[in-house]
């Protein structure tokens, strides 16, 4: 099978992408165009997890393993790493493997794999406790609530899914929790070794302008998807385009295309992203997607369009040539932020950003006024107005709530390792970028770049540090 997509599949088994949790701030790209905050976070899928929980729920019965014949397979640290950890993961692991419809190597190497990702993962979590990074109940909760999302439930509802298939709720938050304190670690470490220069980005800008056809184009496009099932009737048939055709006109006629996506796709972004499936180069789409978006501009609408699986509505939001962007939807909003320590935790100063929200909403306090005396960013001074943003400015954990919202609405608090946000988003626009925006949107492409690689090189170390005994191998 393809090793880069095994490894990707391994990579987002093993860790639970823990976006509603994650952090909460701009990129550090240097100054924000506005001077106005100082937040930074990591902007690279391998450093951070992405913006919203998703977990691949357990095979039935795979957490229901006899216990009677467990033995240690390997030690790290002095930390046992059992054979029925190895054994539940990687159910688990071919579970997500089947489902992406990919080869499915021997089982054997599957378990090797398996066993090095835990032990990596053991490595992270001793090195998090020996640091002092804590990870907040408020934290886990809200990382919970936004996993029962990823999958359409209620969190009532998430839990009796995940003890019919044997996994009990203290153990998923214990999981829960684990992946925060590594989503933490890479947080704190990985960051502060990247640094880009402007040497950095013209050398990028030089290479990127290389070139304008399909092959050099990055395009983020907004998705809705309708399954039709294999051997539907006429019937579910027209039933499925019916759906499609109405999610198509809603979109059309103005409303927010991530509320319809939520609302209506069967696809995992739908839930997760708004629908977004993010930048990437075309290559990286379905030929039927960029066949279908070519040519079009920022905004528009397209479908829908069929394909094997079902029916597709898309939207053309961001479109980069020759790693340029010109065009792009833009937010305009503000943000309260409380800082968390042994004075305030993370459930208190939800608490006060929660009563904040209840005020304004209520019309008996003003946001801006709210933020000038409580807000611990340097927004603060003028009302937490983080002033126009285009895509990438901002961490995607960040820009997904934004995503969420139409003008004028408020967040729900959210956490951060900066401490917990209120964010309120002002305005929204489509515009074209000046050269010095479209620079520093270079400057955070080479960042992701180089987070990547510095990820993969603190984590080579850190593991290689690590004292790691093999036993018996796992079965």
């Amino acid at each position: 099978m393809n090793h880069r997509a095994f490894a990707l599949a391994l990579a987002a088994l093993a860790s639970l992408t823990l976006q509603g949790a994650a952090a909460q701030g701009l990129r550090p790209s240097g100054a924000s165009a506005s001077g106005k905050s100082g937040l930074s976070a990591p902007s690279s899928p391998a450093a951070r997890p992405a913006a919203t929980p998703s977990i691949t729920l357990p095979a039935p019965g795979a957490d229901t393993v006899p216990r009677s014949a467990d033995f240690i397979v390997a030690v790290v640290n002095s930390e046992p790493v059992t054979n029925y950890e190895v054994r539940s993961r990687l159910v688990r692991a071919e579970a997500q493997l089947a489902k992406q419809g990919g080869a499915m190597p021997p089982r054997d190497v599957l378990a090797r794999e398996v066993l090095e990702r835990i032990i990596l993962e053991k490595v992270q979590l001793q090195q998090a406790r020996d640091t002092g990074i804590k990870v907040d109940d408020f934290a886990v909760s809200q990382a919970e609530q936004g996993v029962a999302r990823q999958n359409d439930m209620t969190v009532d509802q998430f839990y009796a899914r995940l003890a019919r298939d044997g996994m009990g709720k203290e153990r998923f938050r214990e999981e829960l929790r684990n992946q925060l304190l590594q989503q933490r670690l890479r947080e704190r470490e990985v960051e502060a070794r990247v640094k880009v220069s402007d040497l950095d980005v013209d050398q990028f800008l030089r290479e990127e302008q290389k070139g304008t056809d399909v092959a050099s184009m990055e395009i983020n496009l907004g998705h809705v998807l309708v399954l039709v099932p294999e051997n539907a009737s006429p019937v579910q048939m027209a039933e499925r385009q019916a759906r499609a055709q109405r999610a198509a006109d809603r979109v059309r006629a103005g409303e927010d295309f991530a509320a319809v996506a939520r609302e209506i796709s069967d696809a995992p972004e739908g839930q997760r992203a708004g629908g977004l499936l993010g930048l990437r180069p075309a290559d990286r789409y379905p030929e039927l997607f960029v066949n279908s978006t070519l040519g079009l501009s920022v905004g528009s609408i397209v479908g829908p369009v069929r394909s094997p699986a079902g029916f597709h509505v898309l939207k053309v939001v961001e479109r980069v040539t020759a790693g340029m962007s010109t065009t792009v939807v833009q937010n305009h909003a503000r943000h309260i932020l409380l800082r968390t320590g042994p004075q305030l935790s993370e459930a208190a100063a939800a608490a006060r950003l929660a009563d904040y929200r209840r005020r304004v909403l209520s019309g008996t306090a003003d946001f801006a006024a709210l933020a000038r005396e409580h807000s611990q960013d340097g927004s603060s001074k003028e009302g937490g107005d983080l002033g126009w943003a285009s895509p990438g400015r901002y961490v995607p954990e960040f820009e997904q709530a934004l995503d969420t919202l139409r003008p004028g609405g408020i967040s729900e608090p959210l956490v951060s390792r900066f401490g917990v946000h209120l964010i309120q988003l002002l305005e929204r626009r489509e515009a074209k970028l000046t050269p010095r925006e479209q620079r520093e949107m270079a400057r955070s492409a080479v960042r992701e770049k180089k987070l990547d690689e510095a990820y993969a090189t603190w984590a080579q170390e850190l593991r290689g540090r690590a004292y790691v005994e093999y036993r018996d191998p796992p079965q």
